[in-house]
């Protein structure tokens, strides 16, 4: 019996998003790569047919479904083979701090345009002297009246440039403890001192639009902080857990995708008369990378359902997500050897999984401080 719950809805879910995916996405892909983003339309598209934010309650246009939506969708982008519709950042990392934490009034002028796809998110915390160690951001909010005034940077953003609504991470100065100054406040695209850098470019995820951001007594609404005074670095700590196991998602999806095809390709190609499926060393290699990735597999599902029974698994979490992408990026080298020199080609798909596999270890906190956060809790 599979672990997660899957119903029959799920399955014909999962048939429509792939079918969607193959006629709306996976034949723009290189357009994209090319263009290093990916255009509006295909979000309000995705919109149109309920694959956004489909954890947010109806009476803010969601559909109020489980995460095993969320969980399809996810693995589904993954065999686009492109990583700049970035859906599952927007939906389930970013999205879900609106749904939690603002008021009624602005989930009710936010949530319907987020599932729409007619706004597009952006979360923002990494500064340029500051990633994992939030405590250490710059960037500072001062309230004057009822209004509050930011100013500071914001770099490595995902869906910076075509984003129409970004959560900014921003300390309060007059606030001396770290923890209690920073804050979250919902920034609109065009707001007066809102400026947008320039598109990132980077060694994969070519068409993810990954940008600097820059707040100089960028002037916003105070009634656009998220939760009470103080609060968003536990708001930060409570949501990194669904964040780090959308990457692990992310990750074991992409070593099966890429095992998949990889096993194809070797019962495909001969050398000396015969498949290279047919050679021992093959055959013990890819066994290898498959148990892995099955690993990877067995122990995400047990995470993933847990998180839905609402249990803490910090611990949990931090080890999937340093593990999966770790695995990833074995799987990914491992089978991108079988190609030979057809590998390194752009036209083999093989090459832009191999790219955008490498950065996993580092997003959603590097697997440097998934490591440190768990001998914490092992008293190490």
């Amino acid at each position: 019996m599979d672990i997660l719950p899957y119903t029959e809805e799920h399955r014909i879910f999962r048939e429509s998003v792939r079918r969607f995916l193959q006629k709306e996405v996976t034949p723009y892909v290189d357009e994209w790569e090319e263009a290093g983003i990916v255009p509006k339309s295909i979000w309000q598209k995705m919109g149109e047919q309920g694959f956004l934010c489909m954890q947010v309650p109806e009476e803010y246009g969601g559909l109020g479904a489980d995460f095993l939506y969320s969980v399809i969708l996810s693995e589904e982008m993954v065999r686009t083979n492109h990583c700049g519709l970035a859906a599952g950042l927007h939906s389930d990392i970013v999205v879900p701090y609106i749904q939690s934490y603002a008021s009624d009034e602005l989930k009710h002028k936010y949530l319907p345009g987020c599932v729409s796809g007619d706004t597009v998110t952006a979360i923002a915390m990494t500064e340029p002297n500051a990633g994992s160690d939030l405590a250490a951001m710059r960037t500072t909010a001062v309230q004057d009246g009822d209004h509050v005034v930011i100013n500071g940077q914001k770099t490595f953003i995902s869906n910076g440039i075509i984003s129409d609504l970004v959560i900014v991470a921003a300390k309060d100065p007059s606030v001396e403890d770290p923890h209690r100054a920073i804050d979250l406040y919902l920034v609109e695209a065009g707001a007066p001192g809102f400026e947008k850098g320039k598109r990132i470019k980077k060694i994969g995820w070519h068409s993810q639009d990954t940008a600097e951001l820059f707040f100089n007594d960028c002037c916003i609404p105070a009634k656009n902080r998220l939760g009470k005074k103080g609060g968003g670095f536990l708001m930060l700590m409570e949501k990194l857990q669904q964040e780090r196991l959308v990457c692990a998602i992310a990750a074991v999806a992409l070593a099966e995708h890429v095992l998949e095809m990889t096993i194809k390709y070797c019962q495909e190609r001969t050398a000396f008369g015969k498949p290279i499926s047919k050679f021992q060393n093959t055959q013990f290699k890819l066994v290898e990378l498959s148990t892995e990735a099955k690993l990877g597999r067995t122990f995400l599902d047990k995470c993933i359902v847990d998180h839905m029974e609402g249990r803490n698994i910090v611990v949990e979490v931090s080890m999937a997500k340093y593990w999966t992408t770790e695995m990833a990026r074995r799987v990914a080298d491992g089978c991108l050897q079988f190609y030979g020199g057809y590998g390194y080609c752009e036209e083999y798909p093989i090459a832009r999984a191999w790219r955008d596999v490498r950065v996993m270890s580092i997003f959603a906190g590097t697997n440097e401080i998934m490591k440190t956060i768990v001998a914490k809790f092992m008293g190490l």
